[in-house]
């Protein structure tokens, strides 16, 4: 595909109106036989993926947004026959003609009108192979979308996955809001965030690492069930499971907990499954995965014994949890308390082998500055996290609700960033006002939607997921 560039200058139409596409076509004329004519006429448009000639006949396959349709051409009945033959694959064109079944059994549109819609300069991958070189299918997506089957059926599963949360969350009467994404401040998640500057008013600014500080404002402010689905940013690493920008679905219910919201998470999931895949048992990467509820729910105290084969939790002298990561290569840095040093263990000895969906609590207050203790251990929190194939898919909890408690717990988090954390949360003034209005009993939800098209897609890489995902620029 590179370096290849047709100089060649045909006249093409700015318009033209179409009635019909491929799905629909094989679709209402699957009943012809061989060497059968329909006798209906139809307008077709798309790109121009095989072109071959034999004499006076030549065969195209059309590609449109809804599948193939072979376009079949007669000399003497086609108009510009000759010119017809010597289109280039990737060319856009529109055509006119009957519906007929060749004698060999193919569905066709018997060409007797046809305009070129669009010019194509560049040649297409191979026809089986598609475009194999990765930098290029990413930088190229136009191109790849065309040559690989695979890349739009992708999009197309994430494009339904989307459509099936806005839908199920409306049944449930939540509000679709958007919150800013220009932060003064930047809040809501660990993460290191993106600066700029706005110019106007002579002062920097941050992409929102998260939007769950404002949709709780929200919920303040009387809209009892919220949602948004919108694009984060996180100036982190570049991995095969993240994306600098990535989207995400957040939400949040006045008047329930985190149990409450654990439900609606795994019935939320499998009904997306089910929407666009018609199952929760699917297919990933070769191996069966379940996301069928309930899910399992697994404490995270629990799942970290299990693997380091003796018991540990939130109360276990930092000293020894900081030995046992020592011992999986894992350095505990100095501003880490236990409660820290217990999530950092569950991350490396556990997370990679939750493979069926599960919910795993229990998560230390340290690590959770935002969500209301357990009643029961005031160690650690009510929150959750998801999990499926080893990745993590969701997190949430019952929101901390008391301003008093969560200054003091924004207070921790500027002792951990003057320690050096350059990921811990930063006092949000703006928040803790809002929280001295009244939040009422809350619990919240955020979801990676990519991860979770991947899953959808059975994609290993998040970018095949994302239609133009975050590349290095190309220098000169």
């Amino acid at each position: 595909m590179k370096g290849i560039i047709r100089k060649r200058h045909v006249t093409s139409s700015y318009q033209f109106d179409h009635n019909a596409y491929a799905a629909a076509l094989q679709a209402n004329y699957a009943h012809l036989s061989d060497g059968e004519e329909s006798g209906v006429s139809v307008r077709v448009a798309g790109r121009l993926m095989l072109l071959r000639r034999q004499g006076k006949l030549a065969f195209a396959t059309m590609r449109d947004s809804s599948g193939e349709i072979q376009l079949f051409a007669l000399a003497g009945v086609a108009d510009e026959f000759e010119a017809f033959t010597k289109l280039h694959l990737g060319d856009w064109v529109g055509v006119e003609g009957e519906v007929v079944r060749t004698k060999r059994g193919e569905l066709s549109v018997k060409v007797t009108t046809w305009v070129r819609l669009a010019e194509a300069l560049h040649n297409f991958g191979d026809k089986w192979a598609g475009i194999a070189d990765f930098d290029l299918r990413y930088r190229h997506r136009e191109a790849d979308l065309w040559a690989n089957e695979l890349s739009r059926r992708s999009l197309l599963r994430r494009s339904a996955a989307v459509r099936s949360m806005r839908e199920r969350c409306w049944g449930q009467g939540f509000v679709e809001v958007e919150t800013p994404i220009l932060n003064a401040i930047p809040s809501g998640a660990y993460a290191k965030p993106f600066v700029t500057h706005h110019n106007a008013l002579d002062t920097d600014f941050y992409l929102r690492i998260a939007p769950e500080l404002w949709l709780k404002r929200l919920v303040v402010g009387g809209f009892e069930r919220v949602f948004e689905i919108g694009r984060l940013f996180r100036n982190e690493g570049v991995s095969p499971r993240h994306n600098p920008e990535f989207t995400s679905i957040e939400i949040y219910a006045a008047y329930w907990d985190y149990e409450d919201m654990m439900s609606f998470t795994e019935e939320l999931v499998a009904g997306v499954a089910l929407d666009v895949l018609g199952t929760t048992e699917i297919e990933y990467q070769g191996r069966q995965l379940s996301l069928s509820t309930p899910w399992a729910r697994r404490p995270m105290a629990e799942l970290a014994s299990e693997a380091v084969g003796e018991e540990v939790s939130a109360n276990t002298p930092r000293e020894r949890l900081a030995h046992l990561l020592d011992e999986r290569g894992v350095a505990a840095h100095a501003s880490w308390g236990p409660g820290r040093c217990l999530a950092e263990l569950f991350e490396a000895t556990s997370e990679d082998n939750l493979w069926d969906a599960v919910f795993v609590t229990g998560h230390p207050v340290e690590t959770s500055p935002l969500a209301r203790r357990d009643p029961h251990d005031e160690l650690i929190t009510q929150r959750f996290e998801s999990y499926a194939a080893g990745r993590e898919l969701s997190n949430g909890f019952s929101e901390l609700t008391d301003p008093r408690e969560q200054r003091a717990r924004f207070e921790d988090q500027a002792r951990l960033a003057a320690a050096g954390d350059d990921e811990a949360m930063v006092l949000d003034e703006d928040f803790l006002r809002a929280l001295e209005w009244g939040l009422p009993p809350t619990a919240g939800m955020g979801m990676g939607i990519d991860r979770l098209a991947m899953l959808l897609a059975d994609e290993a890489n998040i970018r095949e997921v994302i239609a133009f995902p975050t590349l290095k620029p190309l220098r000169d």
